[in-house]
């Protein structure tokens, strides 16, 4: 059974009193101590029939436990509460009557942070530090109100999308600012075929997060993820450029050929990984164009039409598949 039972009253300081669409709310920030015991949480199976939430990912609350450790950087969201009607609010004055104390009589229901409020206390738990934990609560919600408002926060609310995420990590991240450079360079064979924030039309039907991943097999288990983050632009760039030049009516019609399905080019970034590691002098920082290209031209050879024998190709053990005929051609070559 759900027990929302507080040892002692808990009193909160400086406090905002306010309406959102005619319900009173509370805007305010208390202790990670007070935070971790001022509410709980309504499992979906409670016998009461009025629970909701999921069990408690471990993992999730690790990962949001390490993101508090990164520092200045890690800053959150409010955690949601409905207070049931049993918090009060006492104002400071009259000269400010949204301004004052709160007092928590009994716990708060937990709408949405459990994961938040899970990773506040491992990382308070193995650092002994203390954080300033920010809410919003409804002053009384009714419980069907509250698991539907549950339900539009975790079934309406979109997130930003992996691509918009990447671009947004451009500076700190350096496969995402390569990625980005191959969007936006008019010199990347992804120039007319890319986006930015993963919204796919005819003509633009590879992504910021699909060049990342590119990008990350291009590179994987080699000296080559090392390189400069503009080293490894440019070996991109004429990698992919080359294959574009190679096979120019496959690379820009997307419907007759699958050479730009991410299949393939999540394959054709494998076998890069090979191709490309054999033929770089890391002494000299040189890439072997010619050897490449040479190499390169035994791709012709391959039905990259999408009636072909590729048509059937998906996934990663596709593109694993091709990957290793695509290594086996240049290497006979």
């Amino acid at each position: 059974m759900m027990d929302n039972t507080l040892h002692q009253s808990i009193a909160i300081e400086n406090v905002l009193q306010f309406k959102m669409r005619g319900r009173v709310a509370y805007q305010g920030v208390v202790s990670s101590n007070l935070a971790l015991n001022f509410s709980f949480s309504k499992p979906y199976n409670d016998p009461t029939g009025k629970g909701y939430q999921r069990p408690i990912n471990k993992q999730r609350t690790k990962d949001f436990a390490k993101f508090l450790s990164s520092g200045e950087d890690s800053l959150f969201t409010p955690i949601l509460l409905n207070a049931g009607g049993e918090w009060d609010f006492q104002a400071y004055d009259k000269i400010r009557p949204n301004i004052g104390r709160l007092i928590c009589k009994k716990k708060a229901s937990l709408m949405d942070g459990q994961h938040r409020l899970g990773g506040i206390g491992v990382y308070t738990k193995e650092t002994s530090a203390m954080l300033n934990v920010p809410f919003l609560a409804f002053h009384c919600l009714d419980e069907d109100e509250e698991i539907k408002f549950f339900d539009i926060i975790n079934t309406k609310a979109k997130g930003i999308g992996s691509s918009l995420s990447r671009y947004l990590k451009r500076n700190n991240d350096n496969l995402s600012w390569i990625a980005t450079q191959l969007i936006i360079n008019p010199d990347s064979p992804f120039y007319s075929i890319g986006t930015l924030i993963g919204k796919r039309n005819k003509e633009k039907h590879i992504t910021l997060q699909n060049i990342h991943n590119f990008l990350k097999l291009l590179t994987r288990k080699s000296d080559l993820a090392e390189l400069p983050k503009e080293k490894i632009l440019y070996i991109s760039l004429y990698y992919f450029n080359e294959i574009k030049n190679i096979l120019p009516n496959q690379w820009s019609d997307y419907k007759k050929y699958r050479l730009t399905h991410i299949v393939c080019l999540n394959a054709l970034s494998i076998a890069g990984n090979h191709i490309i590691s054999e033929n770089y002098n890391f002494s000299s920082n040189q890439l072997n164009n010619t050897e490449i290209s040479k190499r390169l031209t035994n791709f012709q050879n391959i039905d990259w039409s999408s009636e072909g024998s590729l048509k059937y190709l998906k996934g990663v053990s596709g593109s694993n598949l091709l990957a290793a005929d695509l290594v086996t051609s240049f290497k006979n070559k």
